[in-house]
């Protein structure tokens, strides 16, 4: 049964070699034998249909995958897709790995005179059964395949379906120990000491998203191991300095784009940092033009308590005031008697 087995794959790998009329999804290597605790790192790659030159521009990839081997991370540092729909998501319970995205202009295969593939959508890290718990403990095959919810657009400006072929990968899963345990993720992890690509924040604000409040966009990319998250902390210009960016309790948020500020009276400088898997990261800034920003509601709630706190101590000082002229006046009309009823004598001398 296993030969026949790897004779389809065989088959279907002559076939990917040759012009096909189908938009072909693969995982590369297709071939492979783990150790115990060994990882591998498994190439989403597509390749459009080269007889039709059609060209893709979207997909919804669903990758199964059996206990037998687990998924230990997904990296789309390599990606020729640069808008995403669905950021990748391993599923435990389903063991399923999801992502969708997209290609504003189209990919229709290797360029001519490129010297290697640059078909890459998605690299997971798939890792053996080795001395951790969970996983399955058994040798042999295991089979990594895309489920039928897989699919793929092409760029024609209709949204038509692909006519798609799948190819899965056939992973040997040997019981016993290697000479040392395979991790180039894990190395790769630990040389990559690049932070991402630098960006920048765009300001938005239309009718229909976040109900007309002001959100902002973003998005960069890491060519080593690919961006891990994006973190966003609004400065209130109250507050300049006072936030410090590696202080444990900075108020940074967790979050993604596109992103609503919580400050729609845009008095706060905004800053989102891009983190990568080493833990790199690059902080992008960005400060609204002074001509669309408003008081907000806590903005106006001081200047009112001021303007009343000023208002109090005016009225303090006044009375103040007036009951220090009022006692002198009692004290001037007091002593005006005591001094009209001195003798003619007392006075002349």
């Amino acid at each position: 049964m296993n030969f026949l087995r790897s004779l389809f794959v065989v088959g279907l790998v002559f076939l990917l070699a040759n012009p096909v009329q189908a938009v072909t999804l693969y995982l590369d290597p297709g071939k492979a034998t783990l150790f115990r605790g060994d990882a591998i790192t498994a190439s989403v790659r597509i390749m459009p249909d080269q007889i039709e030159s059609e060209c893709i521009n979207a997909v919804d990839v669903v990758v199964a995958y059996p206990d037998s081997i687990q998924p230990v991370d997904v990296s789309i540092g390599r990606s020729i897709l640069s808008v995403w729909v669905e950021d990748p998501v391993i599923n435990k319970e389903a063991r399923t790995i999801t992502f969708a995205g997209g290609i504003p202009n189209g990919y229709c295969g290797r360029v001519e005179g490129d010297p290697g593939l640059t078909n890459v959508l998605a690299d997971i890290v798939f890792r053996s059964p080795g001395l951790q718990i969970g996983g399955s403990d058994n040798g042999g095959e295991t089979v990594i395949d895309f489920a039928p919810e897989t699919q793929v657009y092409l760029n024609n400006g209709q949204g038509t379906l692909a006519n798609l072929r799948t190819i899965p990968a056939i992973f040997t899963l040997d019981k016993s120990a290697g000479p040392g345990i395979v991790d180039e993720w894990r190395q790769s992890v630990r040389e990559d000491n690049t932070p991402p690509e630098g960006f920048s924040i765009s300001l938005e604000r239309d009718t229909v998203a976040f109900s007309g409040n002001y959100f902002i966009v973003f998005s960069t990319t890491d060519k080593q191991t690919g961006i891990s998250h994006y973190e966003i902390m609004e400065e209130p210009a109250t507050e300049f300095g006072k936030f410090s960016w590696g202080r444990t309790d900075a108020p940074w948020i967790r979050a993604m784009s596109p992103y609503e500020l919580k400050d729609q009276s845009l008095n706060s400088t905004i800053r989102v940092r891009a983190f990568d898997k080493a833990g790199n990261e690059y902080v992008a800034t960005l400060v609204p033009d002074p001509s669309l920003k408003t008081v907000s509601e806590a903005a106006l709630y001081i200047y009112l308590l001021i303007a009343a706190l000023v208002i109090l101590v005016l009225v303090i000082l006044i009375v103040i005031i007036m009951m220090i002229r009022r006692r002198l006046r009692k004290q001037s009309e007091v002593a005006s008697p005591v001094n009209a009823d001195e003798p003619e004598d007392s006075k002349i001398l």
